[in-house]
Parts: C-alpha cells; sequence; structure tokens
C-alpha cells in the first residue's frame, strides 16, 4: 500500500538488491524503499555467467539473512528458473520465500502465459511482482542480453502483456531493458507500480544490483557494464553514502538521466 502510495503522489521508488545482513542494515538506513534478494545472486555473489543455476534454497537462505534487519524497506525475493514451472511449484516456492524467508513478495519472469500463475498465488495471499522486458532466467532462449520491445509488435505485445498480469492480480512490476518510450507508455497504462531497469526515467521506480552501483560487480570488472548502470562509489565517502547518493538521485529524478 505505501507503494501505491508513492505513485500516486508522484514520489520515485527507488529500489536496490540486498543478499545479506550488513547490506541490508545499510540500504533500510540509507533510505532504499524496496529491498530484492534477486537471482542475481548467482552472478554477484556465486559468480556464475547466468541466474540460472539458483534455486529456491538459495534465494530462502540469503532472503532469510536479509529479512530481520529492515525496518522499513519493502522486501521482495526472486522465484527462481522453474520454480514456477507448475501452479503447484510456485504456491511451494512461494511458501518458502514468505514462510522460511521472510519476503513479503515473490518476483517472476514472463508474460501473458504466467497470468494463470500470478493468479494462483494472489488468490491465496502471495504478493506478486510480474517481469517483464529483459528476462535473464530466459537468457538460453533469448540467446543474448539485449534491449526488448524496439519493433512496435514486441512494444505491443509487453503492452499487452502488462495489462493482463496486472488484471491477474500483479501488485508491482517490473520492467527491464526496454525502450524509454514503451517504458513510459507502459507506465501510464499500469494501474500498478511500474519499476525500471534500464527502462528510463518515466517509470515510477528504478531498481539497480547494489554491486553494479558500487562498481564492483562482474559485469563491471568485465567491462560488460550495460549503459544503465552508473557508479555511485565516485566522489562517495563511504558505501552508505554511495548509496544514499543513489536514493536521492532516484527520488530527484537525476537518475537515470534522459
Amino acid at each position: 500500500s505505501e507503494l501505491h502510495r508513492m505513485r500516486a503522489a508522484g514520489e520515485k521508488i527507488a529500489c536496490l538488491t540486498a543478499y545479506d545482513a550488513s547490506f541490508a542494515m545499510l540500504e533500510d538506513r540509507a533510505g532504499v524503499d524496496l529491498i530484492l534478494v534477486g537471482d542475481s545472486l548467482g552472478m554477484v555473489m556465486q559468480g556464475g555467467s547466468t541466474t540460472t543455476p539458483v534455486t529456491v534454497s538459495d534465494i530462502v537462505y540469503h532472503t532469510r539473512c536479509v529479512a530481520p534487519h529492515l525496518k522499513r524497506a519493502f522486501l521482495v525475493a526472486d522465484l527462481p528458473f522453474l520454480s514456477y514451472a507448475t501452479l503447484e511449484r510456485a504456491l511451494d516456492a512461494s511458501q518458502r520465500m514468505m514462510q522460511e524467508g521472510g519476503a513479503k513478495m515473490v518476483k517472476l519472469e514472463g508474460g501473458r502465459e504466467q497470468a494463470s500463475i500470478v493468479e494462483y498465488l494472489a488468490v491465496r495471499g502471495v504478493p506478486v511482482c510480474a517481469h517483464l522486458g529483459l528476462q535473464p532466467q530466459f537468457i538460453h532462449k533469448m540467446g543474448a542480453f539485449k534491449v526488448q520491445g524496439r519493433e512496435e509488435a514486441a512494444a505491443e505485445a509487453m503492452l499487452h502483456d502488462a495489462k493482463v498480469l496486472t488484471e491477474a492480480g500483479a501488485d508491482l512490476l517490473v520492467l527491464e531493458c526496454v525502450p524509454s518510450s514503451l517504458g513510459k507508455r507502459i507506465a501510464e497504462i499500469s494501474s500498478t507500480p511500474v519499476i525500471g531497469i534500464g527502462a528510463g526515467p518515466d517509470v515510477h521506480g528504478q531498481i539497480l544490483v547494489l554491486q553494479d552501483i558500487l562498481n564492483i560487480s562482474p559485469m563491471v570488472t568485465t567491462g560488460r557494464k550495460p549503459r544503465f548502470v552508473k557508479n555511485f562509489m565516485q566522489g562517495a565517502a563511504d558505501i552508505e553514502a554511495a548509496v544514499r547518493n543513489y536514493v536521492q538521485a532516484v527520488k530527484s529524478a537525476a537518475y537515470p538521466e534522459l
């Protein structure tokens, strides 16, 4: 409800990933509104090249490390690869995320084909965040980490997906690596807050991977840094100052730049 209030008031929502107690406390103190225990941990914590090897137990473990140390930030946990391939698996994984991990919402990737799963979870009291655009769990199908929705037909399909998922009960929507114009269109038609990562400045909030903004992720160190990633350690006195600078940049709409 607080995230919906922020959207209605025009206040940008600042989101980051976290995977452990120390950074959970720091981010909460620095004013981060939403923390995601993402399957990105497979790359930044485990050193993998994709997120597909991450398990439900991995996410539950890291969520359990984060949850007790949040006083204000809203906690979301990823459902990893194939953990929501069926209704029953999705419910079992969500139960573990919320009961064992302490998450308040789960996130899953995919378009209209996931509507039945979103509805199945939502009517059973599980808040769901949908994820459109670039979907890292689908990387072996997509073939590469690249911008999605450039062509008009693909953009229209994604607009339809957003509408179907929110009607099915999704309470939040993440848009990854889509043109700014499409991010704006989806934010305008969505009844739920839209959080962008490489989706332009006109969505309702922004999310980045913690290690990316600290300039220490594998994507950064191997020279494969996405264009939307910014080094917030530059000019910051310490890590907490960098996170505060990120929050302020999102709130003031200084990040991302047009």
